[in-house]
């Protein structure tokens, strides 16, 4: 929990640094109450959505015979996918108390997000925690208590959720883009980046391969982040050629 405490506090303060910074453009005039605000609730969504996302996700037996490990946060157990839900609803609460439109708002916080989601990955591997699969590769890390050498699969996420992520979303928002269009590149890019990592990462233990002996959790949720991450870009772009 102490790492995971750090990292998410760095996460969050690079995403409040940013997000004032960007909050000054002409084309996006945010207040600093607003950004402080926006934060506030994203940061709300990321941790109780990332914990019950766990526990329905990973853990739903579990869950359902024994409703009080939602508390029991020391175990571990937090989900990218459950989190993204809980922050689109603590956006939309946002959004609508500032009466804006949810697109505006996460187009807006979008590039500040993979950050965030990078150093929560090197929490997971000082944790020593969802790692990959056995390997020869001359990167590959023997973990405490292990037999075999595998892959930095936590890293290989911090790199591509983390780092490459945000390149490509700080870049691309550097100028104004129809709306929707950022938040479709987010969710484009990360299920991408998640779906191929999984092929090295090894399944949670209680769950494993869901079909043809690869197909992971991870990627099933990610199908739909792509899908509809495409989607929306289409639909952004021609919406702006229609106006």
């Amino acid at each position: 929990m102490r790492w995971y405490g750090l990292m998410y506090i760095i996460g969050f303060a690079l995403a409040w640094w940013l997000a004032a910074k960007r909050a000054k453009r002409e084309d996006i005039n945010w207040s600093g109450e607003q950004v402080s605000d926006v934060i506030f609730y994203g940061a709300l969504g990321i941790i109780l959505g990332g914990r019950i996302g766990y526990l329905l996700f990973y853990k739903f037996n579990e869950f359902i015979n024994e409703p009080s490990i939602i508390i029991r946060v020391w175990e571990g157990g937090m989900s990218f996918h459950g989190g993204l839900l809980g922050t689109i609803l603590a956006l939309w609460y946002f959004a609508y108390r500032h009466k804006k439109s949810l697109f505006e708002v996460t187009d807006f916080l979008a590039p500040m997000i993979p950050l965030g989601l990078g150093f929560g990955r090197i929490g997971n591997f000082i944790n020593n925690e969802l790692w990959g699969k056995p390997t020869d590769v001359p990167w590959a890390v023997l973990p405490p208590g292990a037999t075999q050498a595998l892959h930095p699969s936590q890293l290989y996420e911090a790199f591509l959720e983390g780092l490459v992520l945000f390149l490509i979303l700080w870049f691309f928002s550097a100028r104004a883009r129809p709306l929707m269009s950022i938040s479709g590149l987010f969710l484009l890019c990360y299920g991408l980046f998640r779906f191929v990592v999984e092929f090295v990462r090894l399944p949670d233990a209680d769950i494993g391969y869901l079909a043809y002996g690869w197909l992971t959790m991870g990627q099933l949720l990610s199908i739909p982040m792509m899908i509809v991450g495409s989607v929306m870009i289409l639909l952004a772009y021609k919406k702006q050629r229609t106006d």
